[in-house]
């Protein structure tokens, strides 16, 4: 016995489970990266467009690299347990929008066949900033091509990832794997196919042993696939579709469709996603496991809410900072999200690029602190030596590891050149951060008192100079 469309109605009746027929009709969204945040977020948005009765929002899923995940998707008939749990209570939904799937290296002629499908509408992505290859622009675009060829209606593709302008990088990597021969091609893309920037916000942690044994109990069945969220959750996408009529129905399933994503989608990566960074390397070298453990500690909570207040939110466009600042706190420290740190650091030198220099540029060209940000930079120093202040290793699960662990292995008996050397990488600070000498003496500095007198007393020291 498991979860499975045979158990679906032998569940307690306290457990959300989908209230129309699954697999009735084709799936209308191709989906590609189909892991834990993609299955607690606009899938269940699209869970609730087929509650009202829409049956075109059923999902073809594509895990991109993991056949075991699909396998047991598969076992489960596309269903799985999502546990909403935050400061008012705690909820099991069962969502239903899953229905078909497929792994992207072995199966790819299937997913090039779903995205060519006639009752595919859309393409969603969750593939991480990593995933932006020319492999899945080929991808892409052979599925497009098949469209155009058939006589089908162009679709709308939706990058759902922590890429600013998602929506423009998506389309130019799929325009470049194009050829010369491919110009009546990329002039259907133009006329017919809508790339929408997106800002998605939830916090969903990769499941744990504790979720599982929590929907087992909660189900009464085995959840091989169970997931663990909390409440908040935003989906903030451009008003660009190939169907202009999905924007009203968008906005029935509480999506917020607008034509100023950026303001949004730059106050997620700078405010949550920037000190999530910030806070996951603080707890991987102090030895803490979770976020909710960070934030517990009132140095760290008072240097997150600095952080924001005084280094990023100058910087913004989004007049609700300061309440969305609050709830960013409020939801850091949600005990029921065991949220890893070493989770949130993987792909460090991919996200940082995001997150960080755009705030430290802002603050140096009006002559501001960037103190807090160059406090966070050391500590990213710090974190690569792969081992916390116990001496505990860890590992750095990141493209750029044995790079970046080459050139801080030293920093002990080498301060200011491991530091230098690490500030002076243009793919991680961008070209123009490296020259400025402000910036590079406040890192320096703080990675020298980090290492001398700890993370907790150096941080002690900025809070009190910051005063």
């Amino acid at each position: 016995m498991k979860l499975s469309a045979s158990t679906l109605t032998a569940l307690p009746a306290s457990v959300q489970t989908p209230a129309y027929k699954r697999k009735a009709h084709a799936p209308g969204v191709v989906h590609l990266g189909l892991g834990a945040f993609h299955r607690a977020h606009q899938a269940m948005v699209f869970d609730r467009l087929l509650t009202a009765g829409d049956t075109r929002w059923g999902i073809h899923g594509v895990g991109m690299t993991r056949p075991d995940l699909v396998d047991q998707l598969r076992a489960q008939d596309g269903l799985y347990a999502v546990r909403v749990a935050d400061g008012q209570g705690v909820t099991w939904q069962v969502p239903g929008a899953l229905w078909r799937m497929s792994v992207a290296t072995t199966e790819r002629d299937a997913v090039v066949q779903a995205i060519a499908a006639p009752t595919t509408r859309w393409v969603t992505l969750t593939v991480t900033e990593k995933g932006y290859t020319p492999a899945l622009g080929q991808l892409l675009l052979d599925g497009l091509r098949l469209r155009q060829q058939a006589g089908l209606p162009g679709i709308t593709i939706a990058s759902c990832d922590n890429l600013q302008g998602n929506g423009h990088k998506l389309q130019a990597l799929v325009k470049t794997a194009a050829t010369t021969h491919d110009g009546e091609l990329l002039r259907w893309l133009d006329a017919q196919c809508a790339f929408p920037c997106s800002m998605v916000d939830r916090i969903v942690p990769a499941a744990t042993p504790e979720v599982l044994a929590a929907a087992q109990e909660a189900l009464g069945v085995p959840d091989q696939c169970a997931l663990s969220t909390e409440g908040f959750w935003e989906w903030v996408i451009e008003d660009r579709f190939a169907d202009p009529a999905d924007a009203a129905l968008l906005r029935s399933a509480g999506v917020r469709v607008t034509s100023d994503v950026h303001s949004y989608e730059e106050a997620k990566l700078r405010m949550l996603n920037g000190s999530h960074t910030a806070m996951a390397l603080m707890g991987a070298v102090t030895g803490r496991a979770f976020i909710a453990d960070c934030i517990a500690q009132p140095g760290i909570r008072q240097y997150v809410h600095r952080l924001m207040s005084l280094e990023v939110a100058p910087h913004l466009k989004r007049s609700d900072w300061a309440a969305y600042r609050d709830a960013l706190i409020e939801r850091f420290a949600n005990p029921h999200l065991r949220h890893s740190v070493h989770q949130i650091a993987t792909d460090s030198s991919l996200k940082i690029p995001q997150r960080w220099p755009g705030t430290i540029l802002s603050q140096l060209s009006c002559g501001a602190s960037v103190d807090h940000m160059a406090f966070a930079a050391a500590t990213w120093i710090r974190y690569a030596l792969g081992e916390d202040e116990a001496g505990q290793a860890y590992m750095l699960n990141d493209p750029q590891a044995p790079s970046i662990m080459a050139m801080a292995k030293d920093q002990k008996n080498t301060l200011q050149s491991c530091a230098e050397a690490l500030l002076s990488r243009q793919d991680i600070w961008g070209p123009d951060l490296p020259q400025q000498a402000v910036w590079r003496k406040r890192v320096c500095d703080w990675h020298a008192e980090i290492l001398q007198r700890g993370l907790m007393a150096a941080l002690d020291h900025l809070l009190a100079s910051a005063n």
